[in-house]
């Protein structure tokens, strides 16, 4: 195995342009072209877990505050965002060691842990204990509330004591994908 240093967690503030730069370049590689403005945005404003090897940037993913309205309640979500490793370094426990950074800021920081797994992503978030959010989800947006049936079944959750499934979990609205 190449040598890698542990993962690194760093608020987007404390991130210089040239460190914003290869965050973006490694999320535009690893989904192959399909990483717009708005997952751009999304990925910003909060703590980043960041790998690096010899070769520079292995591994990011990011955690942001959202809100969610559960049950009557209103919510701080550490919602997880931007999870890539470089091709070169796929299937080596890097993906992990960004979770694992990423779960600390959560659990100090937050109720509740939330995120959109792709297909390949899977496996990783629940072979690290994440749940799929087994209720409802929706966005709370300008117009009220939107059903978001297609986003079930992909949405899952860390530390979901307390909550109750047969009450949909409303996201905040935003541009873009809102999960």
């Amino acid at each position: 195995m190449k040598h890698t240093r542990p993962a690194r967690t760093v608020h987007t503030a404390d991130l210089v342009p040239a460190a914003l730069d290869e965050i973006r370049a490694l999320l535009d590689a690893a989904f192959d072209g399909d990483f717009g403005e708005d997952d751009w945005d999304h990925t910003v404003g909060g703590m980043h877990a960041l790998v690096h090897d010899e070769h520079g940037l292995a591994a990011h993913g990011s955690v942001v505050q959202r809100r969610v309205l559960h049950a009557g309640r209103s919510l701080r979500v550490g919602y997880v965002e931007g999870v890539a490793v470089r091709a070169d370094r796929r299937r080596e426990g890097l993906g992990g060691l960004v979770m694992e950074a990423l779960e600390g800021v959560i659990d100090r920081a937050y109720g509740l842990g939330a995120l959109s797994a792709s297909d390949d992503g899977a496996a990783l978030y629940a072979a690290r204990g994440w749940a799929v959010w087994p209720g409802r989800l929706a966005a709370l947006g300008p117009d009220g509330v939107v059903p978001l049936p297609d986003e079930e079944g992909s949405t899952y959750v860390r530390a979901v004591g307390g909550l109750d499934a047969s009450q949909a979990l409303l996201f905040d609205w935003r541009g873009g994908d809102l999960l």
